[in-house]
């Protein structure tokens, strides 16, 4: 397949039992205790011996993708190449270009200069997702107040703003929440 012909595309959920074969017979083999299925995965066409070995990676995304089919969700594909423009990088994390620009000029990502154009590498910017994801669940537990169902609200509210307000200190100072 050429490289013009890989496109983004999204897919439904099919209705049938399909579908629900691959997702019982994956999630069968794990609970057999034999964990996911050993390490040949084949794909096979509808004559006898018409088979190719996929490799693990290729078996891990289409588990993902018969789960999330499962489960009613649509899924979309979207082939990147390793090195992401700024736009296209933005777009991934889901921020402005701009403020894209300014987490690369902090050096929280890494990126390599083409003429005047900036590239990141598409690993690289995973990492920082993750790294950026770790963060926000950890700025959201530091948030967290425990609640008593005889406490007055005024004063959870306090507590609540008494928290947000040492994150925003930590935050601030540079420390992680």
């Amino acid at each position: 397949m050429s490289t013009a012909a890989l496109r983004q595309e999204t897919y439904l959920p099919a209705a049938g039992s399909e579908l629900a074969q691959v997702h019982d017979f994956l999630k069968a083999h794990e609970e057999a205790g034999r964990g996911r299925p050993g390490t040949r995965y084949f794909l096979a066409g509808s004559a006898p011996g018409d088979q190719i070995e996929l490799p693990a990676e290729v078996y891990r995304v289409l588990r993902h993708v018969v789960e999330a089919l499962q489960q009613g969700l649509a899924v979309t594909v979207a082939p990147l190449t390793q090195k992401l423009t700024t736009q296209q990088a933005a777009d991934l994390l889901g921020v402005s270009r701009p403020t894209l620009i300014k987490v690369l000029d902090e050096g929280k990502v890494p990126f390599e200069r083409a003429g005047t154009h900036r590239r990141i590498l598409l690993r690289d910017l995973l990492a920082y997702r993750e790294q950026r994801r770790a963060e926000q669940y950890a700025a959201l537990e530091a948030t967290a107040v425990d609640l008593d169902e005889e406490e007055d609200l005024d004063s959870v509210l306090e507590q609540l703003r008494e928290a947000r307000r040492t994150a925003a200190k930590r935050r601030r100072r540079g420390s992680a929440p």
